[in-house]
């Protein structure tokens, strides 16, 4: 992928400031592309934006095709007359920096079927809907029938279904009786949808792109695993052979179980990887460029038994990837792929990764200390590489090096002779070293530019609940931030100045 010098934020929109309890794609997502214009960025990176499931993760969704209801804007619904000013003015009080999933998805789905009943009183959904449900039908479909299902079934898991349903052999029935939540949930993703596009509209007119994010397996709860058995690792019943994971690494001396299933990789070669090849084809219609979460799973993944407690006791198996790659890009041409290559990675990795172009990432915290992983510092660095500061995984900066100091571990002092920087912000010295990086892309969190502590943090891998709930507050971007950061873009060329342009950074007096 060949892309130019350029900084962007990582923000995934549920992080958004607003009054519904959750960030989403109204106001408030049109204030942060704002705000990315006159901090001089030219990329917004967001987390995977399917409907989340158990443990509201965005690496385990419903669908790898479906968008989030709960990102849909009740602001641009009431601008739609789906919604009454009572209603979006009508709210529980919610925590503004942290999302209580419980109450949140009881308020926002009720109002989403206040929104649905309104749309059906003036309009039919086959009329209003027609072109966006024929476009997508290959996916909405199954996703559809498969929510009604899941909500007619109280949110139980797929195997626990009346049998006719959960392995699909009456499936014209079951349509027939459950239509109307059918609609009602092609209704929310027309909407996701509508919403979204307009938005990234927006969002390119001021000369942004969005990195998506790609989970490279599927929830085993979701409508991909239920209308595609043939293609996961599940047996006849239902359960699961084998499953995704990794082996102990830097975030778990037990590994991490994902617990999701594997492919039949075999199988999806039959029709030239056809699943793979929509999957991609159709997240690059809502997003510039993707990032493929665990890469490395294209080489090789760890295949754990079914019923295995932790990751421990996995293998190995070799994976396709230069002729899935090669399917998906003498279909869609040149891809606008960031391989996400953090982990265990093997010479035959990284050959798999160059072999296309892709670019991996560099997260500099893990370079940090006398017995960092030095492949991460800024002086190893080469152009066609990710730079930040850390990731969603990890400890923001200032909570990474507020725990090390207690720890006493050395990684601090060694920080700062590393950098020579010996002054009290040491989160935005890090932001600045990436932006000196020689990397082409540099995206930091926003965490890490309001320079928060670890109560800002996104993920505990392994750890259940409490994750993925983080939101800020405009109140807490200081006024002169944008400013900060678009002098920064210029003095690191991000993007580069063009021809008949002077590098010319203003200071405003005090």
């Amino acid at each position: 992928m060949n892309i130019e010098r350029s900084a962007g934020i990582l923000l995934h929109p549920t992080s958004l400031p607003g009054k519904f309890g959750i960030g989403d794609l109204g106001p408030s997502a049109y204030h942060f592309a704002d705000f990315l214009e006159s901090a001089g960025q030219t990329l917004w990176q967001t987390f995977p934006l399917g409907p989340t499931g158990y443990g509201d993760s965005p690496y385990q969704c419903f669908s790898a095709f479906a968008g989030n209801p709960l990102l849909i804007s009740p602001e641009l619904l009431f601008n739609e007359g789906l919604l009454s000013h009572h209603d979006i003015e009508k709210t529980p009080k919610f925590n503004p920096h942290k999302i209580d999933y419980g109450k949140l998805i009881e308020f926002k789905n009720n109002l989403l079927r206040k929104a649905y009943q309104n749309f059906k009183a003036g309009n039919k959904i086959e009329d209003v809907c027609k072109n966006f449900c024929d476009e997508n039908n290959f996916w909405l479909d199954d996703f559809s029938l498969f929510m009604a299902a899941k909500n007619y079934h109280h949110g139980v898991l797929w195997t626990q279904w009346e049998k006719s349903i959960a392995f699909r052999e009456d499936l014209n029935s079951w349509k027939e009786k459950l239509q109307d939540e059918i609609n009602y949930q092609k209704f929310l993703q027309y909407f996701f949808h509508k919403q979204w596009n307009n938005l990234k509209e927006y969002v390119h007119k001021k000369g942004i792109k969005i990195i998506g994010d790609l989970p490279i397996f599927i929830a085993y709860d979701s409508a991909d695993l239920w209308a595609n058995k043939n293609l996961f690792s599940v047996r006849d019943d239902g359960s699961l052979e084998t499953v995704a994971g990794v082996p102990p690494d830097y975030f778990s001396e037990t590994g991490q179980l994902w617990g999701n299933p594997l492919y039949r990789w075999k199988e999806m070669e039959k029709d030239n990887f056809l699943w793979w090849r929509k999957r991609i084809s159709t997240l690059l219609k809502l997003v510039d460029i993707v990032r493929i979460d665990h890469f490395r799973g294209f080489d090789a993944y760890w295949e754990i038994p079914g019923n295995a407690k932790t990751a421990i006791n996995g293998r190995w198996v070799k994976a396709p990837g230069y002729k899935l790659f090669n399917a998906i890009k003498k279909e869609l041409g040149e891809l606008p792929i960031i391989a996400e290559d953090l982990g265990v990675i093997t010479d035959s990795v990284e050959e798999l990764r160059d072999h296309f172009g892709f670019p991996g990432i560099k997260i500099l915290q893990f370079g940090l200390g006398v017995h960092g992983d030095k492949k991460f510092l800024p002086h190893n660095h080469i152009k066609n590489c990710v730079v930040h500061t850390g990731s969603h995984d990890n400890e923001t900066t200032k909570g990474f090096f507020e725990s090390e100091r207690k720890k006493n571990s050395g990684i601090y002092e060694w920080a700062q002779k590393y950098f020579n920087y010996y002054g009290d912000d040491m989160t935005f010295e890090l932001v600045r070293a990436a932006y000196a990086s020689t990397a082409n892309i540099c995206v930091i969190p926003m965490q890490d530019l309001l320079n928060l502590g670890n109560e800002a943090r996104m993920n505990f891998p392994g750890k259940l609940g409490g994750n993925w709930t983080w939101r800020f507050t405009w109140d807490q971007v200081p006024n002169d931030l944008a400013s900060r950061y678009k002098e920064m873009t210029i003095m690191f060329e991000r993007p580069p100045l063009k021809k008949n342009q002077n590098a010319v950074i203003d200071v405003e007096e005090e």
